[in-house]
Formats: C-alpha cells, sequence, structure tokens
C-alpha cells in the first residue's frame, strides 16, 4: 500500500488496520502514532519541523523496501571465502544483494552514516539524541541485524574519537563518518572469548609491543560484523596483571598500515537462529597489528593503567542501548502484523480482533509496547549519570519483552505464524539475541546493583521517578498512589540489598531489577498521561498507564478474574487503533472493578 494511502488512513479518526493487507509496505512512521507524540513531547517545534519530515521518509523506506529485502536476507545469510582459487587465504565475507543494498539505503537516509548530523550542522542545530533512538527503532522492525553493525560503528567511532593515537585518529574519523557510502568504514568490537562474554577478567588474548604497534594473538568466539575495517577489542598486555585491571583496550585495522591484509583469521561464520544479516564468526588473531587506545598523546605505559575495560565499557553503555531499541522495534512489528492479522481472519463466526480473549491480548501487547517505549526513550534523553542505569533497566526489560511478544505474535497467526513465509516466526527467531547481547538479564541485573552503590546515582533515580509522580490530574491521582507505595518498597529493598551478604543479594538482584524497571515504566507513563490530559484532552494514554500499574504494581484480589472491570472490551478500538479517549469515559471505565 502507498504512503499516500497510509496517509488517508491514519488520518481518520482511528486506524482500520482491516484496511491494510501487511504491514510490508506501510510508511511505519505515520502508523504509528505512539512514536509521533514521543516525538512532539520531547523536540522543540524548530526540531520537530526537521526531524518530522526525514521520519516520514525513513518510515516509508524501512516499512516498504528495507522490510521486503529483510525476508530474503534472512534466507540468504553472508558467507565465508575463506581462500581465493589460488589458495591465498582472503577471509572474506560474501553478502547477498538485498543486505548490500539495505546498507547502503540506510546510509544514504542518514539512518547510519552522517548525513542528518552534517545536515543538522549546516541548519546551525545540535543533532537530537532521540532521533538516533527513533530511526534506530523504525529499522529494528524490519532488520534488528543490520541496526547490529550501524551500531557498532557508531560506538567504535566514539572510542576512535576519545582514545585513538593522534596519528591515526583523523583517518578512521575520517572513514567512519563518511558521507560516500563506498569510502565509508564499519565498525566492530570483539569481546567474547570461549571462556564467556561476561568474565573478561579470564581472557587469554596477548599483546607484545612492536615499536608504535602492538601484535595481538589469541581467539574471539563472537564476533559481530566480523568483516568490519576498524575492530575494538581487549588484549592482556605482556607484563600485565591478571584479572580485569590487567585488560587493555586496542584498534585493529582490517588492513595493516602498509595496505596487506592483517592478521584477522575467519575460522567460520556461525550458524545462528536469527539476526542471520549480521555475519557473527569465531576468529583467531594471528600477530595482528593493533594499537593501544589509551588517549591520542598515550604511551605504552598507558596499556597498564588498568582503565582498558572502563573504556571498552562506555561502547558497551552505548551498545546496550542500541540492543533495547532492537528489542522494542520487534515488540512493534509483533503489535503490528498481530492488529492486521485480527482484522482479517475469523473464527467462530467472528473476527479474531472481535473476540474477547483476543482483545485482551492485543491490548496487553499495546500497553507493554508503551511501557517499554517510555523507558527506553527516556534512556536515550539522560546522558548524565542516571544514563549509567537507565540504559541497562531498558536492555533489561524491552528486551525480555520482545522476545515475550513475538511469541504472542506467533500464536496470534496460529500455525501461520510458525511457518517461515509468514513474518512472525523471524521476529522470533531474532528477538531471542537481544537477551544475550551486551548482556544477559543476570548481568544486566549485577550490573543495575553495581551502579546503585553510587549514593549519586540512587539520590538521582529516586528524585527523577518522583518528579514524574507530580501529577496533577485527578483521575491519576490513585495510580499516583500505588506508583508512590512501590517506590517506598524499593527503598525498603535496597536497603536490605545493601547489608544482605553477597550471595544473598545476588540471588535477588534479578527480582529487583525487574521492580524497579515496573516502577519506572509506570512512573514514566503517568509523565506521558499528563502530558496527553492537557495537551489532546484525552486520556488514552491515562487508561495505558492504569493498565500497566494494575497489571505490574497493584494487589488484585483473586488476581482479578472476579471483577467486573472490562476495560479490554470497552475501550479495545481506540487503545489499539490509537483513538482519543473522553476522560469521563475513560474514569468509568477504570472505576468499574
Amino acid at each position: 500500500m502507498k504512503s499516500r494511502r497510509v496517509n488517508e488512513i491514519v488520518g481518520e479518526a482511528m486506524i482500520d488496520y482491516g484496511k491494510f493487507e501487511n504491514a510490508i509496505g506501510l510508511n511505519w512512521y505515520e502508523i504509528d502514532p505512539n512514536l509521533q507524540q514521543l516525538m512532539h513531547r520531547k523536540l522543540d517545534p524548530a526540531d520537530l519541523k526537521w526531524c518530522e519530515p526525514e521520519l516520514t521518509r525513513v518510515g516509508a523506506l524501512v516499512g516498504g523496501p528495507i522490510a521486503e529485502r529483510a525476508e530474503i536476507t534472512d534466507k540468504n545469510p553472508p558467507q565465508l571465502i575463506s581462500f581465493d582459487r589460488w589458495g591465498e587465504r582472503i577471509d572474506e565475507v560474501r553478502h547477498h544483494p538485498t543486505a548490500l543494498a539495505t546498507k547502503r539505503d540506510a546510509w544514504a537516509a542518514g539512518i547510519s552514516g552522517p548525513r542528518l548530523r552534517n545536515e543538522a550542522a549546516r541548519l546551525g542545530r545540535p543533532y537530537p539524541a532521540i532521533m538516533t533512538t527513533a530511526l534506530n527503532y523504525l529499522l529494528s522492525q524490519a532488520e534488528t541485524g543490520m541496526l547490529c553493525a550501524i551500531g557498532m560503528t557508531s560506538g567504535v567511532l566514539g572510542l576512535v574519537s576519545r582514545y585513538a593515537p593522534k596519528h591515526l585518529k583523523d583517518e578512521f574519523v575520517r572513514h567512519l563518518t563518511a558521507e560516500d557510502f563506498d569510502d565509508a568504514w564499519d565498525g566492530a568490537m570483539f569481546m567474547t572469548e570461549k571462556t564467556g562474554g561476561s568474565d573478561l577478567g579470564t581472557l587469554t588474548t596477548t599483546a607484545r609491543r612492536d615499536g608504535e604497534r602492538w601484535l595481538l594473538n589469541g581467539s574471539k568466539w563472537f564476533c559481530s560484523n566480523v568483516d568490519a575495517s576498524a575492530i575494538a577489542t581487549l588484549a592482556r598486555p605482556e607484563g600485565a596483571p591478571d584479572g580485569l585491571r590487567g585488560v587493555a583496550l586496542f584498534l585493529v585495522p582490517r588492513l595493516r598500515r602498509d595496505g596487506r591484509r592483517n592478521g584477522i583469521h575467519i575460522r567460520r561464520l556461525k550458524d545462528k537462529l536469527g539476526t542471520r544479516a549480521v555475519p557473527t564468526a569465531e576468529v583467531d588473531f594471528v600477530d595482528a597489528e593493533a594499537y593501544l587506545m589509551a588517549g591520542e598523546d598515550a604511551g605504552a605505559e598507558a596499556a597498564l593503567d588498568g582503565r582498558g575495560i572502563n573504556r571498552m565499557m562506555e561502547m558497551v553503555n552505548e551498545s546496550r542501548h542500541g540492543v533495547s531499541v532492537m528489542g522494542l522495534g520487534i515488540m512493534r512489528r509483533a503489535f503490528l502484523e498481530s492488529a492486521i492479522f485480527a482484522a482479517h481472519r475469523s473464527a467462530f463466526g467472528r473476527l479474531l480482533q472481535d473476540l474477547p480473549m483476543m482483545r485482551e491480548t492485543l491490548v496487553g501487547m499495546v500497553v507493554e509496547l508503551e511501557a517499554a517505549a517510555a523507558l527506553v526513550f527516556a534512556a536515550t534523553a539522560d546522558d548524565g549519570p542516571l544514563s549509567r542505569l537507565l540504559v541497562p533497566l531498558a536492555k533489561f526489560r524491552a528486551t525480555r519483552r520482545g522476545v515475550e511478544l513475538a511469541s504472542q505474535a506467533v500464536e496470534v497467526h496460529g500455525g501461520n505464524g510458525y511457518i517461515e513465509n509468514w513474518p512472525v516466526a523471524r521476529q522470533l527467531r531474532d528477538a531471542q539475541c537481544h537477551t544475550i547481547w551486551e548482556g544477559t538479564e543476570n548481568i544486566i541485573s549485577l550490573d543495575v546493583m553495581r551502579a546503585l552503590r553510587d549514593e549519586q546515582v540512587v539520590k538521582m533515580l529516586f528524585g527523577s521517578i518522583e518528579a514524574r509522580l507530580s501529577v496533577s490530574a485527578p483521575m491519576l491521582e490513585a495510580a499516583r498512589g500505588t506508583v508512590a507505595g512501590a517506590l517506598s518498597e524499593l527503598r525498603e529493598a535496597l536497603q536490605f540489598l545493601s547489608r544482605a551478604e553477597r550471595d544473598l543479594a545476588q540471588l535477588r538482584a534479578r527480582s529487583f531489577t525487574a521492580y524497579l524497571a515496573d516502577v519506572a515504566q509506570a512512573a514514566l507513563l503517568l509523565e506521558e498521561a499528563q502530558w496527553e490530559l492537557e495537551n489532546r484532552a484525552s486520556a488514552r494514554k491515562a487508561v495505558v498507564a492504569e493498565l500497566f500499574i494494575r497489571s505490574h504494581l497493584a494487589h488484585r484480589p483473586l488476581r482479578g478474574i472476579t471483577s467486573s472491570e472490562r476495560v479490554a472490551l470497552d475501550l479495545f478500538e481506540p487503545l489499539t487503533r490509537y483513538g482519543e479517549i473522553e476522560p469521563s469515559r475513560a474514569e468509568a471505565a477504570l472505576r468499574t472493578q
């Protein structure tokens, strides 16, 4: 369906999913009122005037050609060519034409690459960070593997800009930010070894100084975007102590300075469950030429300063946020595909969307999607000390919910959902990866607990949540009280964990992190609800917030089974089709319990 027609349909009072044959072919920005509202809330008018046309263009590109190609790329993953016809080692990764076309389109559109940043600079305006999140969110609905490559390039650029040697920085930055796609370089991060990707203090890759360069030897076990031109990796320099203090950060170019192939030997590409667009491999460093990243004027002694892991974690935190966006994109695609399917498929003489439990399912998907979006976009906006906590929290929540909603989408489609020529099977396969990339739930939970050892972070966290609870709309008062009570419990839980012996504290870390995510999401939804009531005179977001709070924070006798509440039935259309809800109607529906 053409974007013009989408505009006509979305311009109606509510979205009618029955008028769409499928999600591919739609403009995914125009069909997403929640994303539009987030941008309207978070951008000032001048930035919105510039950003929204770009988002509309990208929405058409992602929902059209990129989404179409993603299905083909998934069935035609990258191939490794280890040797040329003369028997010479080349370690070349060959991508299907659909993958290369998408990469080129993403670069030209500004999803990756510097085009939009340069355009903002020409307009004399700073580039809004939320724009990156919105663009990546749109791309993730079609192809999260491609976003992996884009995100790592951005992360390597940041490390190079801050820590690369002076004689290399200009060249690498130029290629990592080139507007010409054919002159541009990809970035990658190789950390995981056979011993694992979390316990990095046990890594065995070594670094030996050789003049101004270093030579790396060792093996890396999971290397995504393996054919990148600029690789950030960790190794242990000669003479360094065991453990994390002995780890240093290095930049490994694909080609040596003399133009020859570097000592990066690809053993094999991983046969992955999903995210097949990005090649992931096992790699051996064999006297690989590398350069210490510890500051542009740092000497060799900086390799032993014990800060290598801290520098790498700067990229990891940025990458974690990117992975949270991937989970969010999967959630959105899962809902959109389910809503369209339920508007077409009939059972028992009724459309699926008219059956009570299907309505409950779709409303639940919307609530979880918008709660996750609130957290992911909040993590974008905060680049101060609080981001140290919000980013892992967003990753923890959005990636798990991505798996859950993708699974629900398969079930909504029934047997069709389990078949690979329907799109939701791939979404489920791709979604599982995101709970692993940049830290499993256990690792994220431990990281959250470490962050909360900093009293400043704790103070900022609770202060931020309390500020968002300063809502004034009377219809939000009961929900605000529930969240305030949960926040008080969180303080008590944190005090308990700070005194608990180590194993018990770790045993409770995941439960605490989940509770913290619930409270943060609830507070953010209440803030959005207040804004919508004031600016749109609509209580739709207030209903979303109330449903989330009832599900995650409120005590419900007999699990709500005996309740007469029927919000999922009575407000199904405006909740799932993004219509306005009169405050009086919302209050009446929510009051019935």
